[in-house]
């Protein structure tokens, strides 16, 4: 069991950056992958990244690719979301969750989520 809690959403400008965290508990942290997930208003919620269950290996949704970074910290873990350049079509909650191991980019494949936080771009 793992218990997931994200940080750091906000109102922010088109161009702005913001960094997003995510605080687990439990000792096994180490063993789980970790992606974000978001929902915009009115859509489905959609995979946004992902970083297997020790930091080497990582994926990306096209529409934020080169823009964010998702890394992690094992020893305090913590996972985080470094968003950059940040667009109107980035406004949504998002989500972090956790998986055994391998990472995947299909919602249905991870076991545990957060309560999500709301991030906000104006145009």
């Amino acid at each position: 069991q793992v218990q997931l809690v994200e940080s750091g959403g906000g109102l922010v400008q088109a161009g702005d950056s913001l960094r997003l965290s995510c605080a687990a508990s439990g000792r096994t942290f180490s063993r789980y992958a970790m992606a974000w997930f978001r929902q915009a208003p009115g859509k489905e919620r959609e995979f946004v990244a992902a970083i297997n269950y020790s930091g080497g290996r990582r994926s990306y949704a096209d529409s934020v690719k080169g823009r964010f970074t998702i890394s992690r910290d094992n020893a305090n873990n913590t996972v985080y979301l470094q968003m950059n350049s940040l667009k109107f079509e980035d406004t949504a909650v998002y989500y972090c969750a956790a998986r055994d191991y391998d990472y995947g980019v299909k919602e249905d494949q991870y076991d545990y989520w957060g309560q999500g936080t709301q991030v906000t771009v104006s145009s």
